[in-house]
């Protein structure tokens, strides 16, 4: 599709109308809403998925919103099936405990906590901690190993009876939620609440420098509505009288950028936060050339993926996929396999076992069925993992099974 403007763009973080729509996947059902056999009588709702660049701020969002309620109130992304999170989550949590001198006296509140991965590290510390989770069924996983956790939305209401109700937090977490909030002017005015006067917020996102450069397209779903870089979020935070004073990039998630911010004037800028603006200045994020190859891009990805299923299968090779995740359900929707191409698709998630992929149908079931049915070529859908889950599978690959990486391009390993 070709780039063009978008006369009824507003950008969520700074009301710009001058828009550009970069990249069009169609209409796709919801990423995470993986059906039962027994539904597959009903209706599955698709809604569009546009992804456009602000000109004014350089923010990268979806156009097409779906309310929060109907994407959250049950999620199967439980981030303890993750060998590689937990290991994150616990470095993490052991590093700021230290940094930040946090103890018994100490409020640690992590907003869209999942199942307490991340906060059973402070909790087994005695570090007064609470999670924030919009979904009832991942809360309650949460609670039973001991993770204090609240059932709601984020926002600066909510910060504000939460403060009233506790205190304000020392640390504020943040792994792959700061996207998801569609309001991201209150999502953020509801940090500068929450946050005491000596606190610090660290935020972690998929980095959209990253994001375009290694054309991860699939990290695109209605969930994520906004694709970030320091560029665009530090005059976001100055609005509501935040400023970021470090910055790191990390390799997990295909790239992804961890950032901490205090009250405004709090503590001075590291030398980090220059040292990204200028590479992102001399990389051209806030120019629109930078982001107007990006669909052409894309488009090669899909017909190089298609060319070599097609091959593989007329060749007699059965195939597979590995990975029920979000950035699967938008790649395989947007690719469009004809059916028939893969058989199943192996999720080490058993909440995900049983269930059916969105829009393709594919049935999710456990990682031995790999080995038991041994493909000859897995589609990694996945491959933000590829490193643990490549180890997972030493014994389907001694066999001869052979994975496929789609992103950033299409290869065999």
């Amino acid at each position: 599709m070709n780039n063009h403007s978008l006369p009824a763009f507003q950008c969520r973080a700074c009301d710009s109308r001058a828009g550009e729509l970069i990249l069009d996947l169609g209409a796709q059902p919801l990423a995470n809403n993986l059906l039962r056999p027994e539904d597959l009588g009903k209706p599955e709702p698709r809604f569009p998925l546009r992804l456009a660049v602000c000109h004014a701020c350089w923010l990268l969002q979806i156009v097409d919103l779906v309310p929060p309620v109907a994407l959250f109130s049950e999620y199967l992304y439980f981030s303890s099936f993750s060998d590689a999170m937990l290991r994150h989550a616990h470095e993490a949590a052991e590093r700021y405990i230290a940094e930040f001198a946090l103890g018994e006296g100490s409020f640690v509140v992590e907003v869209a906590s999942n199942d307490g991965y991340f906060l059973k590290n402070f909790v087994a510390r005695g570090i007064p901690a609470l999670g924030i989770e919009p979904a009832a069924n991942i809360a309650s996983a949460a609670r039973k190993i001991g993770v204090e956790t609240r059932v709601a939305f984020f926002g600066n209401t909510f910060a504000k009876e939460l403060v009233a109700e506790r205190r304000a937090a020392d640390l504020i977490l943040g792994n792959n939620v700061f996207a998801h909030a569609p309001d991201t002017n209150d999502f953020v005015a509801g940090l500068k609440t929450l946050l005491a006067p000596g606190g610090r917020v660290v935020l972690e996102f998929p980095y959209a420098l990253d994001f375009i450069e290694n054309c991860e397209f699939d990290t695109i779903y209605h969930e994520h509505v906004f694709y970030f870089a320091l560029t665009p979020v530090r005059p976001l935070f100055a609005r509501h009288g935040l400023e970021i004073f470090h910055v790191e990039r990390l390799p997990i998630h295909g790239g992804s950028l961890r950032l901490f911010a205090g009250h405004a004037g709090a503590r001075a800028p590291e030398n980090s936060v220059a040292e990204l603006r200028a590479l992102e200045s001399q990389r051209g994020i806030a120019t629109a050339d930078f982001y107007r190859d990006f669909s052409r891009r894309v488009a090669e990805i899909k017909t190089t993926l298609l060319a070599l299923l097609a091959d593989l299968r007329a060749r007699g090779h059965t195939l597979a996929a590995y990975g029920a995740s979000a950035k699967g359900s938008t790649l395989l929707n947007y690719v469009q396999p004809p059916d028939g191409t893969l058989a199943f698709i192996a999720d080490r998630s058993t909440v995900k076992q049983g269930r059916l992929s969105p829009g393709l149908h594919l049935p999710i079931v456990s990682p031995e069925e790999l080995l038991a049915r041994q493909p000859a070529y897995t589609l990694l859908l996945t491959w933000n993992f590829a490193d643990e889950i490549l180890a997972q599978q030493a014994d389907y690959r001694a066999r001869g099974g052979n994975f496929i990486v789609p992103i950033p391009e299409v290869k065999v390993v």
